[in-house]
């Protein structure tokens, strides 16, 4: 098994964190455009990890423009095999008050106007997507968390909505009716497309905001989001610091995402033209290069 390379995606604060040396921000082209930023490579204690603001930094990119595309390819390109996505969330849940973290097993996509797959054209892949991130990141997150004495909850269903504006009212009571735990705009299709280029994945999602149902709270608003995201950069940077001394000492060997691709791919290898192989090579180029 390839050596294993932990890649953060997520806010400014998980960026500037103390304690990371060699730090460099690194330009990387890919296939489906530019990612959304430069992708920071650091060490710390001797690992080697990779941080990408998914906004862009100063949070210049509505969640709808990112490309989700470029920047998992860009993950890919430096031998990324594990991302941990950290997400300001709003509660559906009592239960789930501002500044707890939901370690995500699973997602239902609302979004509308963003592509989804990197088989897109030409090639037709059907990854699995039953189980969406990887059990051996969450129950890493879940041991740093726990560690830290950070107010969390392993497993909960994360709504992906496609924003940029907050639910209505009407739309935070229906998602509350499906049982839904946490509601967002940014990890679909990121977490899809982690899956197809075959990246183990894990989301903490971290409450800011109970959306706009509950009657004993104001009605969510970006001032809200931000005072709670302050509050909570603190516990993200120290579990992303937990995370990275330790992800090495979960077990991936069963893990969902990997070698998905062997049985994904539907598309005659005869109609395979160079041009979309060379294009997919980043993210499938394992399984698209074997001999036909």
């Amino acid at each position: 098994m390839k050596k294993r390379k932990l890649g953060i995606i997520g806010g400014s604060g998980l960026y500037k964190m103390e304690g990371f040396k060699k730090s460099k921000w690194k330009k990387i082209k890919t296939p489906w455009g530019s990612p959304s930023d430069e992708i920071l490579i650091a060490e710390f204690r001797n690992e080697e990890i990779y941080f990408l603001p998914r906004h862009s930094r100063g949070h210049k990119i509505n969640p709808t423009n990112i490309n989700f595309r470029a920047n998992i390819d860009a993950m890919k390109q430096l031998g990324v095999t594990d991302i941990i996505s950290v997400s300001a969330v709003g509660s559906l849940k009592e239960n789930l008050e501002p500044g707890k973290f939901v370690i995500v097993d699973q997602f239902i996509d609302r979004t509308f106007s963003r592509i989804k797959t990197f088989f897109d054209q030409e090639i037709v892949a059907h990854v699995s997507l039953a189980k969406p991130t990887s059990p051996g990141l969450m129950k890493c997150c879940e041991a740093a968390l726990k560690k830290l004495n950070i107010n969390y909850q392993v497993g909960g269903t994360y709504i992906v909505m496609e924003g940029p504006q907050f639910s209505t009212l009407s739309e935070s009571n229906l998602y509350r009716a499906w049982n839904a735990d946490v509601i967002g705009m940014t990890n679909m299709p990121e977490a899809k497309l982690a899956r197809e280029a075959e990246i183990r994945y894990c989301t903490v999602a971290m409450v800011t905001d109970y959306d706009c149902w509950h009657p004993d709270h104001d009605e969510v608003d970006v001032s809200m989001v931000i005072k709670t995201l302050m509050k909570n950069a603190s516990n993200a940077q120290s579990m992303i610091k937990e995370i990275i001394k330790t992800f090495r000492d979960y077990s991936i060997d069963k893990d969902p995402a990997n070698d998905c691709l062997d049985v994904a791919i539907i598309t005659d290898p005869k109609l395979r033209t160079k041009k979309t192989i060379k294009k997919l090579s980043n993210v499938a180029g394992r399984v698209l290069s074997k001999k036909k």
